[in-house]
């Protein structure tokens, strides 16, 4: 009974990220990484995709760049991510250079689906799905 008792005080209990993140920042003065998140983007992740992946790996002014001139509506709300995201970088840390920043990772998650109805023939209803999106971009500094 004792050694049960024991081992549940020496098992290491699991931290959230947020108190990892907040020990590591402690530790070395800055995060290896910086994130900006957006959730319920009313857009289908399907069209979103496209444009994360077009940006994923480039240099920060780069992908401004390639944001700004591109067609697609998805390329607005990911501009101003990842104009916030180097914002998050430069409030984290003054002294970290903009012109060292890479967009190391971004993924679109899908988030909650609206469901509509339209009439159609007969009396029946079809089914409209209206999709949420959900952006997460990760930049870090080029070693």
């Amino acid at each position: 009974m004792d050694t049960l008792k024991e081992n549940r005080r020496t098992k290491k209990s699991k931290r959230s990220p947020r108190k990892v993140r907040r020990a590591y920042r402690e530790e070395h003065g800055k995060l290896p990484e910086v994130r900006a998140r957006l959730h319920h983007l009313r857009m289908a992740p399907r069209k979103v995709r496209l444009i994360a992946d077009q940006i994923r790996g480039m240099d920060v002014e780069t992908a401004i760049l390639k944001l700004e001139f591109s067609p697609r509506l998805a390329a607005r709300p990911m501009l101003k991510l990842l104009k916030s995201a180097v914002a998050n970088a430069k409030n984290e840390d003054e002294r970290r250079d903009e012109d060292n920043l890479y967009v190391h990772n971004v993924w679109v998650d899908e988030g909650r689906t609206l469901h509509r109805f339209r009439p159609r023939a007969m009396g029946r209803a079809s089914r409209i799905r209206k999709k949420m999106s959900h952006i997460t971009i990760v930049l870090k500094e080029k070693e």
